[in-house]
């Protein structure tokens, strides 16, 4: 990740991707379990999250016409990009 987005891209991006937010979070990574597991988020706080620790935001994605995947499946990404 080299730029992070703003709020307003997030949102549009989990737009593209018809994902609600806590979707794309990692929720493995030791900031989301230390700092907000099992507390009671809004979509708009999960977001926030992800801008604040970009590292949370699921990755690879890949964006086509105004569509958006998680590019983690080759084969998914491949058929996507057809």
């Amino acid at each position: 990740l080299t730029e992070t987005p703003n709020f307003d891209e997030l949102k549009k991006l989990l737009e593209k991707l018809n994902l609600q937010p806590i979707e794309l979070v990692r929720i493995k990574e030791k900031i989301w379990i230390e700092n907000y597991k099992g507390k009671e988020l809004t979509n708009e706080h999960i977001i926030q999250a992800m801008i604040d620790n970009p590292i949370l935001i699921e990755r690879p994605i890949v964006i086509k016409d105004g569509k958006a995947i998680i590019g983690r499946d080759l084969d998914r990404v491949a058929s996507f990009l057809d």
